[in-house]
C-alpha cells in the first residue's frame, strides 16, 4: 500500500535514512561519463541511462533520488565549453530523479538538489567568495523551481564554502544536508576540524551534518564518531567502498601492491581503483557501527554501487524494493544445502 511522502526530517526522527551515492563513477564505469572533467552530461546526452540508474539505486534501498549535478556548476561546464548547457543539464537531471521517485511502491522517494565543492574556493580571495556564492545561488534557485524536497551540499573541504553554500539554501527555504570531505591533513583547508565545522554548521541550522566521499568507511567513521559526540542534530556518513588505510587515508594516493602493469594515471585514482573495493559485507558490517554510533543519515558515495547500497540499506534493518534479489546460496550446486542437489557436486566443491 501505498503511504504519504514524508519529509526528510521526518524520515530522521523515525529511523535511519538510507542515500545512495556515487552515480559519477558509476556512469563512468557504465561508459556515458568521462573520468577526469567528471562532468554529468549524461543528463543530457543519456537521459535513459541516468534514469534507470537512479531507479537501480532506488530499488536497492535508497530513500533519496539525488539529483545528478555533481559538477554540473559554472565552473566546471566552463573548462568544457559548454556553459551554455548549465541550466537545462540542472533541469533535466532533476525531473529525471523526480519522475523515478515516484515509482516508488510504497512511499514516494525524496528527492535531493545537488551542489558540490566548486574547486575556486579561496579563502583569502573575496572575488572568489563572491563567484561561489552565486554559482550556488543559481543552481539552488533551479532547485527551487523544480520542487526538490531538500539540497544536498556536499564535498566541501573548506569550511567557509559549506557555509556560502548553507546560507544560499536558507534563502530558498530549503532543507539543508552539507556534509564534508576531509583529504589527507586530517584538517579542513582552512584550518577547521571537521567536528568544529559540522557543530558551527548544525547550530546555523543545517538539518544534517557530516562527511562523504574521499574516505573510506575505516578512516572516516572515528571522525563520525567526533561528530555525533559534538552535535545535537542530525548526522550523516557516505564514506567511499575503498580500503583507505591511515597510512592513505583518502582515494587520491591509494597504492594498489598487486598492479603489474604501467598505469597511465600517477596514481590509482580515479580509474585503477577496482582491485581496493571493499566487499558488501564489510560496508554493512560498517553501516551497523555508523548507525549504531548516532549516524542516521548513512549511504556510501563515489565507487558504489547498488548491491553495495542495498547490502547497507538491509544491515540497517530496512528491506529494499530488490531485496528479493538478495543473496541466497541454498541452491547453487556447489555451495547449497537444498537436499535435491547432487551429492557428487557438493562433494566436489573443495576441490572446485
Amino acid at each position: 500500500m501505498v503511504v504519504g511522502k514524508r519529509s526528510l526530517e521526518q524520515r530522521l526522527k523515525e529511523g535511519t535514512v538510507i542515500v545512495g551515492e556515487g552515480y559519477l563513477f558509476e556512469m563512468e564505469r557504465r561508459g556515458y561519463l568521462q573520468a577526469g572533467s567528471f562532468v554529468p552530461e549524461v543528463a543530457l546526452e543519456h537521459p535513459d541511462v541516468l534514469k534507470q540508474t537512479y531507479r537501480d539505486f532506488m530499488n536497492a534501498g535508497s530513500d533519496v533520488v539525488l539529483a545528478f549535478t555533481y559538477n554540473a556548476h559554472r565552473e566546471k561546464m566552463r573548462i568544457i565549453g559548454k556553459e551554455h548547457l548549465l541550466e537545462p543539464l540542472n533541469r533535466s537531471a532533476i525531473r529525471l530523479a523526480k519522475e523515478v521517485a515516484k515509482e516508488h511502491p510504497i512511499e514516494e522517494a525524496l528527492v535531493a538538489g545537488n551542489i558540490s565543492n566548486t574547486n575556486i574556493f579561496d579563502p583569502e580571495d573575496p572575488a572568489a567568495k563572491e563567484k561561489v556564492r552565486g554559482m550556488f545561488a543559481e543552481m539552488i534557485k533551479w532547485c527551487k523551481e523544480e520542487g526538490v524536497d531538500f539540497i544536498n551540499g556536499e564535498t566541501f573541504y573548506y569550511h567557509e564554502e559549506a557555509v556560502i553554500a548553507l546560507e544560499e539554501i536558507q534563502k530558498q527555504e530549503l532543507p539543508a544536508v552539507i556534509t564534508l570531505g576531509l583529504m589527507g591533513e586530517n584538517i579542513l583547508r582552512d584550518g577547521y576540524t571537521v567536528e568544529e565545522s559540522c557543530k558551527i554548521l548544525s547550530e546555523k541550522g543545517a538539518l544534517v551534518v557530516g562527511m562523504n566521499c574521499f574516505r573510506g568507511p575505516d578512516t572516516m567513521q572515528p571522525y563520525l564518531e567526533r561528530i555525533t559526540q559534538e552535535v545535537e542534530g542530525f548526522v550523516g556518513g557516505l564514506p567511499i567502498p575503498y580500503r583507505t588505510t591511515e597510512e592513505h587515508p583518502t582515494f587520491f594516493n591509494l597504492p594498489d601492491g598487486g598492479c603489474s602493469c604501467s598505469l597511465p594515471t600517477e596514481t590509482t585514482f580515479p580509474t585503477s581503483l577496482d582491485p581496493l573495493y571493499h566487499n558488501r559485507y564489510e560496508l554493512a558490517e560498517w553501516a551497523k557501527q555508523a548507525q549504531n554510533s548516532g549516524v542516521q543519515y548513512i549511504g556510501l558515495c563515489c565507487g558504489a554501487s547498488p548491491a553495495m547500497i542495498r547490502a547497507v540499506a538491509e544491515a540497517t534493518g530496512n528491506e529494499t524494493i530488490n531485496s528479493k534479489y538478495s543473496p541466497n546460496m541454498e541452491k547453487h550446486f556447489l555451495f547449497g544445502k537444498d537436499k535435491t542437489l547432487k551429492n557428487h557436486n557438493l562433494d566436489y566443491r573443495t576441490k572446485a
